[in-house]
């Protein structure tokens, strides 16, 4: 219930419409009702079954009074009228026309209380899947490190949708099922004490019966979730890395892994089902069960003549009883979707409410620019138990370019993550302009300091607003600019549409070398303060290379230029090298101080000279 209640308090404002769907729920079930108690009349014509004794006490128009009986009394009033000035076929007409209207009226508030129920379902999924996708977004880098992706996906498109599938069902459940069967009982024991006394005490076997099974469903609905969310993880790293699986003839270990999470889900989903079918069928065997019952009872007391309660009233009131079994049947059938659809919510809240690891302390400072320098004091930081930096002290000051080298897997883009705010340090500070990163607002840290690694997140779209992603105020002529500093300006051009042509899911349809070139003129675009090059230029040949680093320390003169590149001949010019190490610097120096030192430093440059 408390999953159900959170899930409702994403209908916004909406959510005033409750009272409008209840209302009109409440007067479809009225008129429903008042169409069936019909039939009595109808049946006493049919059957001759009119008594004259009930005719002349029905002779006066009864006072005005707000109860059921003061409604049963002027019907009678009209009826018996009619009965007596026009005859037995006109009563029928005029019961035949009551019974069309009723249902009109009925089916009327159906559609206004549906209408309702609607915008209020569309309205909770559309603010829970903005909800989940923005925490996402505010998660760290950590998380998703930590966590399968299918994970993440499952949780905003699946159990999303398998709770918009219950939300179709709650209402029902919760309000429109349990008030009508309240009201066809309240109709059923002004008729018949004794029989709906019987039917009451024989109703918690219908229940109990359903009960075993949803608990059984609910248990494998779990089950079957967390395993569509690892089936869901392994096809997404199949279609990402289908080059590399081509390649590798790794078909069949990637099949295997497969078939065997499908396997189990296939084998999760058939008992789910099964158990999910079995519901409806129990409750209609147990639901014939009490009837059959009461088909009895009732029988022997319409046979003893020893009750006012006639063959007629004894008709409707089965007739009654078996609409009255339709919303039982009804609950039933939504309580397995519910459980689904709240074992889905379910996961869908633990994922909301999963705390990132970095967030903004009270009074964080918003940064615009960098005025002195970014300094690692003895910063410290492990990932997996495995330390990945340890006793870094380097800075970078400001409007001079700095570069960082070393073997892979020394720890240069970790310490780009950290400067970023990714990941905290487990030890140590790092300051920017002598307060610690801490005490930023992350959200201004990120906007000012602009990396660019050697994957570059594109978008199927064009390739004007791929560079100005984010940038809504950005001209074509800046744009452009920013293009030309890339040296992808004339590539662009070649293009059938020019900088209006759209470049496929994740650039597919460009090389990996122009892609990259893509994401550096997307971070210059902003001529940022801080601008961070981590391998930025690696699938790019030495000459465009070398072209795209002159545009740059153009760009970047008098700011701040951080550079993490394997290629020595881009970083040749930096005002200060650090050479990384095992997560520390073990070098650092201009180039020329560097080449003089017989250390890691020139036998990297060695090597990249004879690579290039």
């Amino acid at each position: 219930m408390k999953t159900y209640l959170r899930i409702l308090s994403y209908a916004g404002p909406i959510k005033r419409l409750f009272l409008f769907y209840a209302l009109a729920t409440l007067l479809a079930i009225f008129f429903g009702l008042v169409n069936l108690s019909l039939l009595i009349p109808l049946l006493e014509v049919l059957f001759s079954q009119i008594d004259i004794g009930d005719t002349l006490a029905a002779a006066s128009r009864p006072e005005f009074s707000v109860n059921l009986t003061y409604l049963k009394k002027l019907f009678s009033y009209h009826f018996f009228t009619i009965v007596t000035t026009h005859g037995r076929m006109s009563a029928l007409y005029f019961v035949g026309i009551m019974m069309v209207i009723s249902v009109l009226i009925a089916n009327l508030f159906k559609y206004l209380a549906e209408i309702m129920a609607t915008e209020l379902r569309i309205n909770v999924i559309h603010n829970l899947r903005k909800m989940l996708f923005d925490k996402t977004l505010q998660l760290h880098i950590g998380y998703f490190t930590n966590q399968h992706k299918g994970y993440v996906m499952t949780r905003i498109m699946s159990d999303v949708q398998e709770v918009e599938y219950a939300m179709n069902y709650t209402f029902r459940f919760f309000f429109k099922e349990p008030a009508t069967i309240i009201g066809f009982f309240m109709v059923l024991c002004y008729m018949s004490p004794q029989l709906t006394w019987l039917a009451l005490l024989a109703l918690p076997i219908v229940g109990g019966g359903i009960t075993a099974v949803v608990k059984s469903l609910l248990r494998r609905t779990a089950q079957g979730q967390a395993s569509l969310g690892r089936l869901m993880g392994i096809v997404e790293e199949v279609v990402e890395g289908m080059r590399i699986i081509k390649a590798s003839s790794i078909h069949s270990y990637v099949l295997e892994k497969f078939k065997r999470e499908n396997n189990t889900y296939a084998k999760i989903n058939l008992s789910t089902l099964l158990k999910k079918s079995l519901v409806p069928l129990l409750s209609e065997f147990l639901g014939v069960l009490v009837m059959a019952l009461l088909l009895i009872y009732g029988g022997k007391i319409v046979f003893s003549n020893e009750s006012p309660f006639t063959a007629s009233t004894f008709i409707t009131y089965i007739i009654i009883f078996s609409q009255a079994l339709v919303p039982v049947k009804a609950i039933s059938r939504s309580l397995s979707n519910i459980q689904r659809g709240l074992a889905a919510g379910r996961q869908v809240f633990a994922l909301a409410d999963t705390q990132p690891a970095i967030f903004n302390k009270q009074g964080a400072r918003t940064i615009r620019s960098l005025r002195q320098s970014i300094a690692f004091k003895e910063v410290y930081f492990s990932y997996n138990h495995k330390p990945s930096v340890k006793r870094l002290n380097l800075t970078i000051t400001q409007g001079k370019k700095t570069a960082l080298v070393g073997p892979s897997g020394s720890g240069k883009s970790t310490i780009i993550h950290l400067l970023s705010r990714l990941y905290e340090v487990n030890q140590g500070v790092i300051q920017i302009d002598s307060l610690p990163l801490q005490d930023y607002d992350v959200q201004s840290l990120q906007q000012l300091m602009v990396t660019v690694t050697q994957e570059t997140l594109l978008f199927q779209d064009t390739v004007f607003n791929n560079i100005a992603l984010g940038r809504t105020e950005a001209s074509e002529l800046a744009v452009v600019e920013a293009a030309q500093i890339a040296h992808v300006h004339d590539f662009i051009n070649t293009l059938p549409q020019g900088y209006q042509t759209v470049i496929g899911a994740g650039g597919s349809k460009l090389s990996s070398g122009q892609q990259q070139q893509l994401g550096i003129a997307r971070a210059v675009l902003g001529k940022p303060s801080v601008l961070i090059l981590d391998e930025a230029t690696s699938s790019l040949d030495s000459a465009s290379a070398k072209l795209i680093q002159e545009s740059v320390d153009r760009l970047m003169k008098n700011k701040t230029l951080l550079v993490v590149a394997h290629r020595m001949s881009t970083i040749r010019n930096a005002d200060e090298i650090f050479v990384i190490d095992v997560g520390e610097v073990v070098e650092h120096g201009t180039h020329e101080v560097l080449m003089q030192q017989e250390g890691l430093y020139k036998r990297l440059s060695t090597l990249s000279y004879q690579e290039d």
